[in-house]
């Protein structure tokens, strides 16, 4: 979000979920927001997935009809409140940009693609703002998605411990019980698979600890209301209920005959594996009992954008974390930083570049000698691997390759599939902003802090020209011969410079 939201705005947050697609509308008033209004669609993206990473037609056609009935609905709201968020399906496909394309095109808003660690984050975040924890207090949250599952603890506000795995109610029905046949044996050994998987980070968790526990989405309600509707809680998900549910559901022998007390047909053909993931989890990580939350990642997402582009950015702690976790120079990124954006302030109005670049910029600045860390040597390659694969706080995918792609381009030569990767909506800028990138760090090559008396650049076109006070140039002959070559560089980013000095 680019800038701090004003009392009465509408924002907009969209879930494509590999279950079912979410959007909420709200309004921002007194500082709150207020829902006014809420759609959900079952698209069923995960069923739609092969083992190639591809989606079949009807899944693609589904999306696409739901997402532009959702487009209609938030045709008003300026694009930069609106957030669209792709999780477990589309981070699993081979080519993301063969379906988020027209999936952008039907929803008329850019769609960005989010980590597992990244929407656990805004799970967290949107149950911790519905079902404020006690102060002090440690609180776990687990997530049951179509796709994958997210265990979070958290204080207040802010999440410690995060962790995703591939492990869904669509994903686990599909891969234990495909023929559609259920049978004890078979649900002990796939019970056994998916509670491996989850020792992984159990250990941890029951370490740390928590003193409530709750489960949002569409499986955690089911199977508590199920468990209500048979008479075994008042709607909490309990270790005692849950083989009551299990021993009635493996009864049915098969899923289409399924029938469970409160349970919806919509729900049916996937509550096997849900509730398989949910019988693992409390024996991984010894529950007793997980209360219920109407929030989710969307929620999350709302309240997100609420603290972007204010002094409460979660991107700018995530940034700041990295620069002292990788023991970056802060000084000399904060030259480099200052440089760039005295540049992207001059030429923003003849690139339409806008106050995300902005930001984009000042943080790959920040993050820019990050590889050295690794090495001297190619830092800029190894900076780039580290910015691209690592999970930061607040930052989608596309926004990551974003920053990667900065931080690879920032010296050397530019390789000609370093933007590849990036939806076209971001390539103009993203090379742009490289184009500025490269020139700070050359600028600050010998890291000097006196200031730079003349720095002076304007764009017609591709053509960018950059002017610099004679006499200090020439004080500075290995700036002024990196200078020399650097137009043979730019023309791999499509731009031609020039050099002028007064």
């Amino acid at each position: 979000m680019a800038t701090p939201l004003q009392d009465g705005e509408l924002v907009a947050a969209i879930d494509l979920g590999s279950n079912s697609f979410h959007m909420v509308v709200a309004q921002y008033l007194l500082g709150q927001l207020r829902v006014v209004d809420r759609l959900r669609e079952t698209v069923r993206l995960g069923e739609g997935l092969d083992a190639r990473g591809t989606l079949s037609r009807e899944a693609r056609a589904r999306a696409f009809d739901c997402l532009s009935r959702f487009g209609q609905r938030i045709r008003d709201i300026p694009p930069h409140r609106v957030r669209a968020l792709a999780t477990n399906t589309v981070r699993r496909l081979a080519v993301p940009q063969a379906f988020l394309m027209p999936a952008e095109s039907a929803l008329g808003h850019a769609i960005e693609v989010v980590s597992g660690r990244e929407e656990a984050r805004l799970v967290y975040l949107g149950v911790a703002h519905a079902q404020p924890p006690a102060p002090g207090k440690l609180r776990l949250v687990i997530d049951i998605g179509g796709g994958s599952t997210e265990f979070i603890i958290g204080s207040g506000l802010d999440p410690l411990e995060r962790e995703s795995l591939q492990a869904g109610s669509i994903a686990t029905t599909r891969r234990f019980f495909a023929d559609g046949r259920l049978d004890r044996g078979r649900w002990e050994d796939a019970r056994t698979e998916v509670l491996a998987e989850f020792q992984q980070f159990a250990v941890h968790f029951r370490a740390r600890g928590w003193d409530d526990a709750i489960g949002s989405s569409g499986t955690a309600k089911a199977i508590g209301a199920i468990c209500a509707a048979m008479g075994l809680t008042k709607g909490a998900i309990t270790a005692a209920a849950l083989p009551r549910v299990r021993d009635a559901l493996l009864a049915a022998r098969r899923i289409d005959a399924i029938d469970l007390p409160g349970l919806n047909d919509e729900r049916r053909p996937i509550i096997a594996g849900g509730l398989l993931v949910m019988e693992a989890a409390f024996q991984a990580l010894g529950l007793e009992r997980l209360m219920t939350s109407k929030a989710a990642m969307r929620e999350g997402v709302l309240h997100d954008m609420v603290g972007r582009g204010g002094a409460d950015d979660p991107r700018d702690a995530a940034v700041d974390a990295m620069v002292q976790r990788y023991g970056i120079d802060r000084e000399q990124a904060l030259r480099v930083e200052a440089t760039a954006l005295r540049l992207f302030d001059q030429l923003a109005g003849a690139w339409l570049l806008d106050h995300d670049d902005r930001l984009l910029l000042a943080r790959a600045a920040r993050l820019h000698e990050l590889g050295l860390t690794i090495a001297h040597s190619q830092y800029h390659v190894h900076g780039a691997y580290v910015v691209e694969h690592s999970d930061i706080a607040g930052f989608s995918r596309q926004q990551q390759q974003y920053l990667a792609a900065l931080v690879r381009t920032q010296r050397r030569k530019i390789p000609k599939h370093a933007f590849d990767v990036l939806p076209d909506r971001l390539l103009r800028a993203a090379r742009h902003n490289a184009a500025l990138l490269r020139l700070a760090v050359l600028i600050h090559r010998g890291h000097e802090a006196d200031p730079i008396p003349l720095l002076e650049a304007r764009a017609e076109g591709e053509v960018l020209e950059l002017g610099f006070q004679e006499r200090w140039l020439q004080a500075r002959p290995l700036l002024r011969a990196d200078l020399e070559d650097e137009p043979a560089a730019m023309r791999a980013l499509g731009l031609e410079l020039r050099i002028r000095t007064r």
